[in-house]
């Protein structure tokens, strides 16, 4: 298949990275990659080293790189990795191509397709035009209660969930914050969009949640982090609830309690320098109320990471590649740490 990513920021880059490695289990023939924002001699450097790794740099009006426009045709699936609202605008022009598979646009792009998360509603999404991979921090909590009710939802009675932000990406300096900022509150029920898109996710399963959400962005660049306060109808033991998290490949453990140390571990030692785990919970630090059947606890969150997984399994999903299950379970071993 021929593919193209639309968009080389945080996560198009990651992306493109982790297609050039597995292109042969992928059944990628040629990958594509569209620079949208002007080319100038300070960003060449970094298309460069995409085609050193054979990435095609497409653009709409540079002579000096290919046109997508005379590529567009021949495309079997896109990447849109996109925010503010453009990934929904381009819904359009994807539409609009007839030999077009699929298409998956990012977490700030509600509404572009079926909501999806790996391990949540993948039937949901197989062979779909359109998938809308959910947030990093709707991949966090949804990995939270999942783990944490073992599977079984019906266990859960209520959830209430503060997230931490960081302000913006390492690389940015546009929103960068001087001071502790809440988000209002969108729903007077469920709280912020965290809760509410956790929400939305499980009812293209027809799950309904009982869960709410608040957030706090601080002056950090580094990691995002979520107080979760469960309550279950039914209260594992501590044990059981240690058994639960080791066996989610996509949930980490921690015993640090410094998210700049997690952040440079990742930078270290973790493929591309990201981390790839839905959610870091921290797991020497976890409360059990038994009286109040309630678990509490903390769990850092890989916001530049967490959702490439997703990302692929929903391109694989959607375009039915023979034996997709094995070729995740290859990517989650090659990506992701069971403990940081």
């Amino acid at each position: 298949m021929k593919i193209l990513v639309n968009g080389i920021g945080n996560i198009g880059q990651t992306l493109l990275a982790v297609l050039c490695d597995h292109k042969a289990s992928l059944k990628i023939e040629v990958i594509y990659a569209l620079k949208n924002t002007e080319i100038t001699d300070w960003n060449r450097s970094e298309l460069d080293l995409l085609e050193e790794k054979g990435v095609i740099i497409c653009t709409k009006n540079q002579s000096s790189y290919t046109r997508v426009s005379d590529v567009i045709n021949d495309i079997d699936y896109i990447f849109d990795c996109n925010a503010n609202t453009f990934g929904l605008k381009n819904k359009e022009w994807y539409a609009s191509l007839q030999n077009l598979k699929g298409c998956s646009a990012q977490g700030s792009e509600k509404g572009f397709g079926v909501p999806f998360m790996s391990g949540i509603n993948n039937d949901e999404v197989l062979g779909a035009k359109f998938a809308q991979i959910v947030s990093c921090n709707t991949h966090a909590l949804s990995s939270i209660i999942t783990t944490l009710v073992k599977g079984n939802l019906s266990n859960l009675n209520e959830g209430d969930f503060v997230v931490v932000r960081r302000s913006e990406d390492l690389g940015n300096k546009e929103r960068l914050v001087g001071a502790n900022v809440l988000s209002r509150h969108l729903n007077d029920a469920i709280g912020t969009h965290h809760a509410i898109d956790v929400k939305d996710l499980f009812e293209t399963k027809k799950e309904t949640l009982n869960i709410q959400s608040s957030d706090i962005t601080t002056p950090s660049q580094l990691m995002h982090a979520v107080r979760f306060n469960l309550k279950l109808n039914k209260i594992p033991s501590e044990t059981e609830i240690q058994a639960s998290i080791l066996k989610n490949g996509f949930v980490s453990t921690t015993s640090k309690f410094d998210s700049n140390i997690i952040f440079e571990l990742g930078r270290r030692y973790s493929p591309y320098g990201r981390l790839f785990s839905h959610a870091i919970i921290n797991v020497n630090n976890l409360l059990f109320d038994y009286p109040g059947n309630r678990v509490k606890g903390w769990a850092f969150i890989p916001q530049e990471g967490n959702t490439i997984l997703s990302t692929i399994h929903s391109f694989l999903l959607q375009t039915k590649v023979p034996n997709h299950e094995n070729v995740l379970s290859e990517l989650k071993t090659s990506t992701i740490k069971p403990f940081w």
